[in-house]
């Protein structure tokens, strides 16, 4: 057993084993490492199940904006609001550029296709049960934190306006649904938005009738949840080939679920937002005949980006963002 320190925490690795195989083509011997590593914050050692505030100050260090009280990031509702009106394929083009490869997660069934989310991601990792540690974190939970009802209700307690429940349920469809009509009346009341659950739901129809809700899930069952446990909750977690931090702006669409990270967002809305409106005046410019498609899909020329500006001057509507916003934009801006 060999425990260092990280930032603040203990990392205690509990063992590493090496397997000798043969080959027989070659006769050689491979070894695998089979490590298992636990993180306890010491100022959380009574619910380690929740990262502390320092902790996740520290993942989500390159964000200096305000924060909640547990360390998520804050961004604020007027950011959330203009990310509604992007792509899912102009924030991925921008995450893409930075080196962010790992944001974006398809495949999904929605309650609403045609109903985007936007929010703080707050995040829940679920396992399949196993009794005595269910039942440790269950009892700890009711005795220190005052948790009442089952674990998969106590990720909604912590939601506040503007929040989206992301949660990783391992893909689990029967007996893995993690809320129904009545959790999602508590959902919605607290957040004003929906869930993303990379598992299941049950009560369909009830949901559907609840006016602004909406989630992302892989199916439907009629089954309850059983064999699941909460082990993670406001930490980091993997929905599909996504990676998510709490607090990342989530961005849901037809197309998908793209998470954004928080110190990331306002550079890449001005990005995106920039290249929604020159792809308003492309497609405007393609119909009236202006130019050809050859034109308008490569570098474009002085004489089409004086145009461009023209346009912009002409149809100060069309701006997504302060034309100061635009003006600051537009002096680094390589086109």
């Amino acid at each position: 057993m060999k425990s260092i320190s990280f930032s603040g925490n203990k990392i205690i690795i509990i063992r590493t084993i090496s397997v000798a195989t043969s080959n027989p083509m070659k006769n050689t011997t491979r070894a695998f490492l089979l490590s298992i590593v636990f993180i306890c914050s010491a100022a959380l050692e009574a619910y380690c199940q929740t990262i502390s505030k320092e902790e996740l100050i520290f993942l989500t260090a390159d964000w200096k904006g305000e924060r909640f009280p547990d360390g998520r990031p804050k961004v604020p509702m007027e950011i959330l609001e203009r990310v509604k009106n992007i792509s899912i394929e102009e924030a991925w083009g921008v995450l893409r550029n930075q080196g962010y490869h790992n944001q974006y997660e398809g495949g999904w069934q929605m309650i609403h296709d045609d109903m985007p989310m936007v929010g703080r991601a707050l995040t829940a990792m679920y396992m399949p049960s196993r009794p005595d540690v269910e039942e440790r974190v269950r009892k700890r939970g009711q005795e220190e934190q005052s948790r009442v009802g089952a674990t998969n209700s106590w990720p909604i307690d912590e939601l506040t306006e503007g929040d989206i429940y992301v949660a990783d349920s391992y893909g689990k469809i029967s007996d893995g649904t993690l809320i129904g009509d009545n959790l999602g009346n508590s959902i919605y009341a607290k957040s004003k938005n929906g869930v993303i659950f990379d598992g299941s739901l049950r009560d369909l129809e009830g949901l559907e009738a609840i006016e602004g809700f909406n989630a992302y899930v892989r199916g439907w069952d009629p089954s309850y949840i059983q064999e699941m446990m909460l082990m993670g909750l406001n930490t980091p977690i993997r929905i599909g080939k996504a990676i998510v931090m709490p607090g990342d702006v989530v961005l849901a669409k037809r197309e998908g679920v793209i998470f954004i990270p928080a110190h990331l967002v306002e550079n890449l809305l001005i990005n995106a937002e920039f290249i929604s409106l020159r792809d308003k005046f492309g497609h405007q410019r393609l119909r009236e005949g202006k130019y050809t498609p050859g034109e308008i899909d490569t570098r474009w020329t002085d004489a089409i980006k004086k145009d461009f500006l023209q346009w912009i001057d002409d149809n100060p509507d069309q701006l997504p963002m302060s034309r100061a916003e635009l003006d600051a934009f537009l002096k680094d801006r390589t086109w």
